[in-house]
Order: structure tokens, then C-alpha cells, then sequence
């Protein structure tokens, strides 16, 4: 049966795959070849869509003024100027034919912090549980609704300064992702001042409980992970990545070092977590033993131990989470330059570019169907198929820029590009 319901950040489990789906290797949105639908939304953001049943939900940030996002692989850390008044709206639209069901205002006001200029202030993707859909604007707030629009509750955590470590003034704006976890909601939010993870109360939005974490400001969204029926929260860092007990917030190992700007999401596949990151000296993948516990020292490079089935310390990506599809690991960096691992042992099988070089990729992968599909910021989506060989089965062009994370379900992909919601279905 085709996967229906994509509730988070790279749909269940952070997984990035749909089981059962069936998905077009070609199409043309310009010639509404296999195109569901293309509806405009107002602004930017670049949260994934989500998806329960037939509605799909996502978020995006309206400014009179700045409506622009400038792309590409370069390295200006300056934020957007753009002190004029925003409104942060939630969409939620038909998964057929893109017709908007409702639209919510979360909130109106000047940012409280600014935006990267490749970024926006609707870059977190939402969360669902099937009763309740979680919208999360970093300084703005957590917002939680029904599924017909009906604001249940709001969270203010005050000031989240995601920005650079190294230079205060350097204001990316918030990224990190909501995730429901079993009878909890679990958010990372590491900043500038008071680093810290969350479960809240899915029903009030009050704390369960709150863990301090030491790390600089990071990107990442935590994943759940249960083995022997003992679920843990998982956190990419720099000085702390980490596993943490679900119940109470207790930590249950932890890795220091790595990239120093950390974004992936952490992935589980093969018996493994897998954690990549960069930025700095130092660009890793490494492949962590669940049951791992205390203070992880790194074995000599390629090399496994008692709490780590392998790892290296370049190759990893800076902006894209991986894929483990089958016995395979997919890597991709910012250069679209993709790295397949066996996911077992850590043996490269290639390593092949994607594109020209001179675009950025900062979207995440998603697999169905044998294929896997990667997104460059300019709007090309590279369908490649899936196995330890290289194979570019199409490349097709959504005619504009892309910077979320596709959803998938039941036979079709939903793109949030930078002015549309767009379906794709053969």
C-alpha cells in the first residue's frame, strides 16, 4: 500500500521514503506534463510541505518590502535588512487539486531576527500527529492547530538566535523542525544564549521536560529512534551530538567534534544512526551503534568499535540529510557532488556529480519507486536510480527557484517552490 500520510520533516520517521508509491521519472510544469496542480503562495518559505490524508499543509512569511532569496554557492553571512511588518501564515490545500482549504495568519510584526539571504522566515517545516498540525516560526513562536484551522494553542520561547557563532550580527533566521514523538512533542533549539531540547505536552504546549545543551546555534531537526523498544531523541551538533531518553530528557550518549555548522537531520537505517555534518576542517558521516552509550571516542577512520559501525571525517554534507534506501547510504554535498556508501560497512561506490558545479543543492533527497530525487536551488530535480551504480534517469526543470524538501504521497510529490505548491503525479 502507498504511503499516505507524510507527518513531518522528511515524511515518517525522517525516513525521506515512501513505501509503495509509484512516481513519474519525467515531467514538465510548464507543459502541465503529469502535473497535479500549481497554486501560488504569497512570500517565502522553505518548509516542506506535509501531508494527512487529503490536506497538505504548509507554512510561509510575508513581507511588503523582501520577497527575494538570493541563491548559490557562496558565502555571504550578512543578514536581509527588512525591518517592516511580516505576517506568517499557515496554508493547508486539497492533495489533488490544490485548492487552498484554509489559510491562518499566526502572527503579524517586525522579525524579532533577521533572515540569511538565501534563507526565510518560514524555513521549519510542520508536524502532525493526524488530530493537531504544529507550526513553528523560531523567535515568533510555536503555533498549534486542528486540522480544520482551529488554533489550539501558542508557545512563546522568547529570542531564538540561530545565527552564526562567530559573528553576532550574522542573523540566519530559524530552521529547526517540530517532530511528534510518541505522546510528546519534541523540539531541538540550539542558539546563541541557553541552548536547549523540549518534549512538550502535545495537548497544552507545556513542558514535559527540558534538557540544557552546550552547543553553538545549529540547524537541525531531531529524530526519533527506538531499538529494543527503547525510544531516544537523536541530535546532530558540534559539541553535542547526542542521544536522549524520550521519558526524561536524560542523556544517553554523546559525540563531540565534527562540522561546526551542523543542519542534517540525523537518519536511521541498517541497524545505524547516521550523522553528517560540515563546515570548519572537518566534514563527517558517522555511522553510530544504537545502543551506544556515555562518552563516544572516534576509532581510527573507516574503522568500526563497540559503539560505531564506521565513519569518516570528509565526505559528509553541509546542508542535506542523507538517504539510506536498501543496503545503500546517498550523501550529497551543497556542490550536488553524491557519494553512495554501502550502509553497512562504509565502502564508497561512487562518487558522481550532479549538474553543471555551479549551482547550490540544499534541498533533502526523497525515494520511491527505485529512484531517488534531488532538488538544486535552482529548480532542477535529478531522478537517479537507486542501487550502487550511477544512473541519471531525468532531469526535469520546475521552473523556479526550490530550496524544501518534496513530500510524497500515495503516487505523487509535492514541491514548495519559491511562489507555488506544486503536484506531480504520472
Amino acid at each position: 500500500m502507498a504511503t499516505i500520510h507524510w507527518p513531518q520533516f522528511r515524511g515518517p520517521g525522517a525516513s525521506g521514503i515512501a513505501e509503495g508509491s509509484k512516481l513519474p521519472t519525467v515531467w514538465n510544469v510548464e507543459e502541465k506534463k503529469n502535473v497535479l496542480f500549481k497554486t501560488p503562495l504569497p512570500g517565502l518559505g522553505h518548509s516542506s510541505p506535509i501531508i494527512w490524508g487529503d490536506k497538505v499543509f504548509v507554512t510561509t512569511a510575508v513581507s511588503p518590502k523582501n520577497n527575494n532569496l538570493k541563491v548559490g554557492l557562496y558565502g555571504d553571512i550578512e543578514p536581509v535588512a527588512d525591518d517592516s511588518e511580516h505576517q506568517w501564515q499557515v496554508h493547508c490545500l486539497h492533495k489533488r487539486t490544490g485548492k487552498i482549504l484554509w489559510q491562518q495568519t499566526a502572527c503579524k510584526g517586525v522579525p524579532k531576527i533577521a533572515r540569511h539571504p538565501k534563507s526565510t522566515q518560514a524555513s521549519a517545516t510542520m508536524a502532525t500527529d493526524g488530530k493537531r498540525v504544529l507550526a513553528f516560526f523560531g523567535s515568533e513562536g510555536l503555533y498549534c492547530y486542528d486540522l480544520a484551522g482551529k488554533l489550539l494553542w501558542k508557545r512563546d520561547f522568547g529570542i531564538l538566535d540561530s545565527g552564526y557563532y562567530m559573528v553576532a550580527t550574522a542573523q540566519w533566521g530559524w530552521a529547526s523542525s517540530p517532530i511528534f514523538a510518541g505522546d510528546k512533542i519534541i523540539v531541538q533549539c540550539d542558539v546563541q544564549k541557553g541552548s536547549f531540547l523540549a518534549a512538550l505536552d502535545p495537548a497544552t504546549g507545556k513542558d514535559v521536560w527540558r534538557t540544557p545543551r552546550n552547543d553553538v546555534p545549529t540547524w537541525s531537526t531531531p529524530t526519533l529512534c527506538t531499538v529494543g523498544g527503547k525510544p531516544q531523541i537523536v541530535c546532530n551538533g558540534w559539541k553535542h551530538i547526542g542521544g536522549y531518553d524520550l521519558k526524561t530528557g536524560k542523556s544517553l550518549w554523546k559525540l563531540t567534534g565534527g562540522g561546526d555548522i551542523p543542519v542534517p537531520t540525523p537518519i536511521v537505517g541498517q541497524g545505524l544512526i547516521f550523522i553528517t555534518n560540515a563546515h570548519g576542517r572537518q566534514a563527517p558521516i558517522y555511522a553510530i551503534r544504537p545502543s551506544a552509550t556515555g562518552e563516544l571516542i572516534l576509532p581510527p577512520e573507516g574503522m568500526g568499535s563497540l559503539h560505531f559501525g564506521w565513519g569518516v571525517l570528509r565526505g559528509g554534507a553541509y546542508m542535506q540529510t542523507p538517504l539510506v534506501v536498501g543496503e545503500h547510504l546517498y550523501v550529497c554535498n551543497d556542490a550536488g557532488i553524491l557519494s553512495c556508501y554501502d550502509a553497512t560497512s562504509g565502502q564508497r561506490l561512487y562518487q558522481e556529480r550532479m549538474g553543471t558545479g555551479r549551482t547550490g543543492f540544499t534541498a533533502s533527497a526523497v525515494s520511491a519507486d527505485g529512484k531517488l530525487y534531488y532538488t538544486s536551488e535552482e529548480g532542477e530535480i535529478f531522478v537517479v536510480q537507486a542501487g550502487p551504480k550511477f544512473k541519471l534517469l531525468a532531469q526535469n526543470p520546475m521552473g523556479e527557484v526550490c530550496m524544501a524538501t518534496p513530500a510524497i504521497s500515495e503516487n505523487a510529490l509535492y514541491f514548495h517552490t519559491q511562489g507555488h505548491l506544486v503536484g506531480i503525479a504520472g
